[in-house]
C-alpha cells in the first residue's frame, strides 16, 4: 500500500474502496458500480487482506442469494410465498397515484405487479420518488385475503350486544399478496460535505485530482495533464446545474461510462431517442419528465437521435438556454444538465476541412447554429485514450456513491465568478460565451477546489481550459454561420499586467481546405453551386502532356458520371483558353494536350459554375506559374466565350470560402453591387479581387 493510499484511508475512513475489487466483482454481477461499491465499502474498506477476503466472500454470497435477475422473477416470488419472507437486492421506484391516493412501488428486475406501499416508507426514503434507488428489501407474503385490525369495527346489534364486523374494503388494482417488510437503501443517505471540504486541505492539487479520478475508477498516472482535465470535464454535468456538454470522438474511449456507472443521479439514454413528454412534460398527467428527476441526462450516440421532432428541438433549445420551458399554460424550471455523446467516423482534420465538428449530429440538429450555441463546452474525444486495462486503477478511491453524493451536494454552490479576482474575459465574448466559460470553470473548480481556495496560476489553468472548450464550439458556429459568429478569438486579460492572452485550438491550425502555401502550377480552387444544389469547394488540377493541343474527356478524372452541363462548362473553359492563350503566354501553345482532375473536395457533387477557375488553371499550367496562395475563384464562362452572372447567393459563397480557410476570393465585376450589401463580418475576413473577363482573372490570379 502506498503512502497516498494510507492518506486516503486516514482522511475518509469507511468511504473508500480498492478499485480493483470493483473490477473483480463487476465481472460476476451486472449491477451498477455504486451498488457494488456500497457493499465493498461495508465489508472491504480496510487494508487487512484477510478481512478483504472475508468481505468479498460475504458480498458474493449476498449477490448470489439476493440479487434478482429478471429471468429469476418467478423463482423469487415462489421463495417469498413458500418461506413467508425473502430478501432481495433490486432497484425500487415509487410514484404517487393521485387518483387512488396511493404510493405505488415497482421493482426494476423483479417482475411483479405494482403494489401499494405505506406513506412512512416513502417519507423516510424520498429518493424512491426521484428516479428510484437500489435497496436491500425484505418482502413478505400476506396473501390477498388478509384481515387487518383496521379492517374491522365494533357494531351493536338490535339487542345492544357489541360484535366485530368486517369492513368491506374497496378493491384496488394495486392489491397484492406481497408487501415490503423492511427496506434499506444501498445508496448513501447523506454526506457530510463539510468533512470533504475540510479534508481537501490535506491534499495537494495533484493529489486531489488523483483522488477524484481514482474514485471514478481511472488511473491518472496513465494520463497527460490535458487528458486528466478531459476526464474531469465528463463529471461537470454532475456537479454543475444546467450544464450542456458535447463529447464526440472515436469509439472505445469510455464516453458513456461516466453517465451509466458513476452516479445514481444520472441517466443514460442509450437509444438516443426520447419524446417531449418523457423528456420535459406530460400534458396529460401534468408531470415533469426526466429533467425534473435527474441531475444529468446523457444521450448516448447522438447520431441515433433521428426521431426528434421540430417541437422537441425547440423546447430543448429553450431549456438549454435558460433552464426552463413552457408546455401549454405551464412554465417549468429545472436544473438538470444535458450531455451529448457520439462517435466520429472521420479524422478531425477531414471534418474541419469539409464540414464541422458537429457533423455526427443528425439532420434535425445539424447546421442549427441556435442549438449548438447553447453548448457550453465541446470535449475533444479524439484527445482521450482508448480504454485499456492500464487505464483502470488498482488503488484506493472514494466509494462511487460517496463521489456521486459529493457532486450532487456541490451543485448548490456556484464558483462562476471565482476567476474575477485575477482575470477578465476579452472583448470577443458575448453573453452566451461568458455563461458557458463561467459554468465550465465553476464545475471544474468545484471538483478540484471544493473549498474555493485557489492560487492565481491554478485559476488560470482552469480558465484557459474552459475558454478552449467554448472556443471549439464557437469555431464550428463560425463555420455554420460565419456572418453571425465571427468573434472566435476568445481569450482573457490578466488584471495585474493588463496583458491579453488569446486561447487557441490545436486542431484549427492544420484544418484548412485551401492551402495557404503556394500551389503547383495548374492547380486552382473554384467555388460554385453543385448539381445537388449546395455550394462546394473544388480543386481543378491541370497538367500538360506532349500532344497536339487538344482536350479530351478521356484525359479527365472526376467527371466520368457528370451531367452534360458540367462537361459543357469545362469544354467552354478550354475553348476560351485556346482562343486567348497567346494573349497571355507567347509562343506556340499547340504542342501540348491537357489533363484535368476535377477534385470534389467536400463530396458535394460536381458543379458547372467553376469554369472561370478552369480557365485560370489552364493558363497557370501553360505558363508554369502558380496562382496566388489561398485563392478561390468564382465565375462561369459559356460556349460563346461570355460570362454568366453569379446567381448563387454571395453570402453562401463567402460562407463556403471562409470555412475552407481561403483568404482571397475572385468575383466577376458584375457581383460588386451584391458584394457591397453583405455584412462586414463576412467581407472583412476575405480579400475580394474583382475581374472583368476570364483573361483578366487569369492575369490577376497569376500575379501579373
Amino acid at each position: 500500500m502506498t503512502e497516498f493510499d494510507l492518506k486516503v484511508l486516514d482522511n475518509f475512513p469507511g468511504k473508500v474502496v480498492r478499485k480493483d475489487l470493483t473490477t473483480l466483482m463487476k465481472k460476476g454481477a451486472n449491477v451498477p458500480t455504486y451498488v457494488l461499491e456500497y457493499l465493498l465499502g461495508m465489508y472491504c474498506a480496510t487494508d487487512d487482506e484477510d478481512a478483504i477476503e472475508m468481505g468479498l466472500t460475504k458480498i458474493k454470497r449476498i449477490l448470489s442469494e439476493n440479487y434478482v435477475r429478471p429471468d429469476q422473477s418467478e423463482y423469487v416470488k415462489s421463495k417469498i410465498k413458500e418461506n413467508g419472507q425473502y430478501t432481495v437486492i433490486d432497484k425500487i421506484t415509487v410514484v404517487l397515484d393521485d387518483r387512488e391516493d396511493k404510493y405505488v412501488a415497482r421493482f426494476t428486475n423483479l417482475r411483479m405487479d405494482p403494489f401499494e406501499v405505506p406513506s412512512d416508507l416513502v417519507v423516510h426514503n424520498e429518493k424512491l420518488l426521484v428516479g428510484g434507488i437500489w435497496c436491500i428489501v425484505k418482502i413478505s407474503y400476506v396473501g390477498l385475503n388478509k384481515v387487518n385490525p383496521e379492517d374491522e369495527t365494533e357494531v351493536e346489534d338490535i339487542f345492544g350486544n357489541q360484535k366485530k364486523k368486517k369492513i368491506k374494503k374497496k378493491k384496488s388494482r394495486y392489491d397484492s399478496p406481497f408487501e415490503i417488510a423492511s427496506l434499506k437503501p444501498i445508496q448513501m443517505p447523506n454526506l457530510d460535505l463539510d468533512e470533504i471540504k475540510d479534508s481537501r486541505s490535506n491534499f495537494t492539487k495533484d493529489e486531489w485530482i488523483t483522488l477524484m479520478l481514482r474514485s471514478a475508477g481511472y488511473e491518472p498516472d496513465e494520463l497527460t495533464r490535458k487528458q486528466k482535465l478531459h476526464y474531469l470535464l465528463r463529471f461537470v454535468p454532475f456537479i454543475q446545474k444546467n450544464y450542456n456538454l458535447v463529447e464526440l470522438g472515436p469509439r472505445g474511449t469510455g464516453k458513456s461510462h461516466a453517465y451509466s456507472e458513476l452516479s445514481p443521479y444520472s441517466i443514460l439514454m442509450s437509444s438516443g431517442t426520447t419524446t417531449v413528454s418523457n423528456m420535459f412534460y406530460n400534458m396529460a398527467s401534468r408531470r415533469v419528465g426526466l429533467v425534473g428527476n435527474w441531475d444529468c441526462i446523457a444521450f448516448d450516440e447522438v447520431a441515433g437521435i433521428t426521431q426528434a421532432s421540430g417541437d422537441m428541438v425547440q423546447i430543448m433549445k429553450n431549456y438549454m438556454a435558460n433552464g426552463s420551458f413552457a408546455r401549454g399554460a405551464d412554465s417549468v424550471s429545472s436544473d438538470a444538465s444535458i450531455a451529448f455523446e457520439g462517435n466520429t467516423f472521420r479524422s478531425v482534420s477531414d471534418m474541419i476541412r469539409t464540414t464541422n465538428l458537429f457533423e455526427p449530429f443528425p439532420e434535425t440538429f445539424n447546421n442549427d447554429s441556435a442549438f449548438f450555441d447553447r453548448i457550453h463546452a465541446y470535449l475533444p474525444g479524439w484527445e482521450t485514450p482508448k480504454l485499456r486495462s492500464n487505464l483502470f486503477t488498482k488503488d484506493y478511491g472514494l466509494i462511487t456513491d460517496c463521489f456521486a453524493e459529493f457532486c450532487h451536494s456541490m451543485r448548490k454552490y456556484d464558483f462562476t465568478n471565482s476567476y474575477g479576482e485575477y482575470f477578465a474575459l476579452n472583448a470577443s465574448f458575448n453573453t452566451r460565451d461568458t455563461i458557458a466559460v463561467g459554468r465550465t470553470f465553476s464545475g471544474l473548480a468545484k471538483l478540484i477546489y471544493p473549498d474555493e481556495v485557489m492560487e492565481k496560476e491554478e485559476v488560470r489553468e482552469l480558465l484557459e481550459y474552459a475558454i478552449e472548450c467554448r472556443r471549439r464550439v464557437k469555431e464550428q458556429l463560425c463555420k455554420i454561420t460565419p456572418g453571425e459568429f465571427s468573434d472566435v478569438d476568445l481569450g482573457y486579460i490578466d488584471l495585474d499586467t493588463e496583458e491579453e492572452f488569446i486561447v487557441t485550438l490545436p486542431e484549427v491550425a492544420n484544418g484548412t481546405l485551401v492551402s495557404e502555401a503556394e500551389e503547383t502550377p495548374g492547380y486552382v480552387y473554384g467555388v460554385g453551386r453543385s448539381v445537388n444544389d449546395v455550394v462546394g469547394i473544388y480543386r481543378l488540377e491541370n497538367k500538360l502532356i506532349n500532344g497536339t493541343g487538344v482536350f479530351s474527356f478521356k484525359n479527365v478524372e472526376g467527371l466520368s458520371r457528370a451531367p452534360k452541363s458540367v462537361k459543357d462548362s469545362i469544354s467552354a473553359a478550354f475553348n476560351y483558353f485556346v482562343d486567348n492563350a497567346n494573349n497571355l503566354v507567347s509562343g506556340d501553345n499547340s504542342g501540348f494536350d491537357y489533363t484535368l482532375y476535377f477534385n470534389d473536395l467536400q463530396n458535394k457533387g460536381v458543379s458547372d459554375e467553376v469554369s472561370v477557375a478552369e480557365v485560370v488553371g489552364l493558363f497557370s499550367a501553360l505558363s508554369n506559374k502558380p496562382t496566388v496562395p489561398s485563392l478561390v475563384i468564382c465565375g462561369r464562362v459559356v460556349m460563346s466565350g461570355s460570362m454568366m452572372p453569379v446567381t448563387t447567393e454571395l453570402e453562401d459563397i463567402f460562407v463556403a470560402v471562409i470555412n475552407a480557410g481561403a483568404k482571397k476570393l475572385m468575383l466577376p465585376i458584375d457581383s460588386k453591387a451584391a458584394y457591397e450589401k453583405l455584412k462586414k463580418d463576412l467581407t472583412k475576413r476575405v480579400e475580394v479581387i474583382f475581374y472583368s473577363t476570364p483573361l483578366d482573372a487569369a492575369r490577376k490570379a497569376l500575379g501579373e
